[in-house]
């Protein structure tokens, strides 16, 4: 399969998913009528207002919350500082609990507010459930792992948490799996699903002790400033109705393609399959190999046209190695992050299996192993 052969196969969903046509559709209709400040009371105002309640209602049915519930934001990582910070700020003391796996994003936000306690995880990445230390403001702890796709027991620490409240970033799982129970405040990336880059979602419970970190701003959402991007945030509501709808046919499909991966890659020596095998994100596999750079591996499977990826989740671009994997004990080293489309077929995942033995091998080669 050389990159002129045959056009490349795109396995980088786990950053973002290719563009859902609902949300292209929805988002080309409402450029039209979405283009005006939805706090004005003139007709194009209110046009805009109604598209963008409209959003709102959509987003917050297929998440099974409540509208006013809702925050569209600029970015997945602007709805976790956020709402993470929003949530340590409204506790009026303490210190921020995390687990030693969160994205960088929770990381960078616990150091803002003065740093934190971080929980460790076992070699599947999964938290303990135990009550958080003393004197913790917040706990935070994702649905589910970007990185090696390791779902967490939210429901369970929500009932040992003795009152604090927590913070989960379900970027990664929102669409593909229902949003856990237990959280008072969540946040969620539209690109992630399929809708555009550049919407986030902020999920605030009714009643959770939320405050904004930040200045504010008169816009008709008081928990987010700036103006809306209204056909941006249509387009993602669509695109998560569309996902929701066809989640559990997609998410089985998936789930017997990575098991497939699995097993084929589990069966080279030398290579270390990261992750729970069956608590997971359906789309996703993480696997490191012994002698090989990461990079490397990554340029060499491109050039045969796969478009997978290396490093932590949230610092691919730099190829850190990555803190999730040193959080689990894991290989950190010639990391492969494998994350299907919905459109994946098991021809492309058996033509993967064919030519990475080949690719391990001639790089392990390269520097004598």
């Amino acid at each position: 399969m050389g990159s002129g052969a045959s056009p490349a196969i795109y396995w980088d969903a786990a950053s973002s998913e290719p563009l859902h046509p609902a949300a292209r559709a929805a988002y080309l209709a409402a450029l039209d009528q979405g283009y005006a400040d939805p706090r004005r009371l003139h007709r194009a105002g209110r046009s805009a207002r109604l598209l963008l309640d409209n959003a709102r209602a959509a987003l917050a049915e297929a998440l099974e919350v409540r509208p006013d519930e809702v925050s569209f934001t600029a970015s997945g990582t602007a709805a976790v500082h956020l709402g993470l910070l929003g949530l340590h700020r409204g506790a009026r003391g303490g210190s921020i609990a995390h687990t030693a796996v969160e994205h960088s994003a929770v990381l960078h936000a616990v150091d803002w507010a003065g740093g934190g306690t971080a929980l460790p995880v076992d070699a599947q990445g999964r938290v303990r459930i135990a009550p958080p230390p003393p004197g913790t403001s917040v706990l935070a702890v994702q649905s589910a792992n970007h990185e090696v796709g390791t779902t967490q027991p939210v429901p369970d620490l929500a009932g040992v948490a003795g009152g604090v409240p927590l913070f989960v970033d379900a970027c990664a799982s929102a669409g593909r799996l229902p949003l856990p129970e237990g959280w008072a405040v969540a946040a969620a990336s539209a690109h992630k699903w399929g809708g555009p880059a550049g919407v986030g979602v902020l999920l605030v419970r009714k009643g959770a002790r939320w405050r904004h970190p930040f200045p504010v701003d008169e816009r008709i959402d008081e928990r987010v400033p700036g103006f809306e991007n209204v056909p941006a945030a249509l387009a993602a509501a669509a695109a998560l109705q569309a996902v929701v709808a066809e989640r559990e046919e997609v998410g089985a499909r998936q789930h017997a393609l990575i098991d497939r991966l699995r097993s084929g890659v589990s069966a080279m020596p030398d290579v270390d399959v990261v992750g729970d095998p069956t608590d997971r994100l359906p789309h996703l596999l993480t696997f490191s190999c012994l002698y090989v750079d990461g990079e490397s591996l990554v340029t060499e499977l491109d050039r045969l046209g796969f478009g997978v990826a290396s490093g932590s989740a949230c610092t691919a671009s730099t190829l850190t190695p990555s803190h999730v994997l040193a959080a689990m004990g894991a290989l950190t080293h010639g990391n492969v992050r494998v994350s299907l489309t919905r459109d994946t077929t098991a021809a492309e995942v058996d033509a993967f299996l064919d030519v990475l033995p080949g690719v391990v091998e001639r790089l392990r080669a390269e520097v004598g192993h």
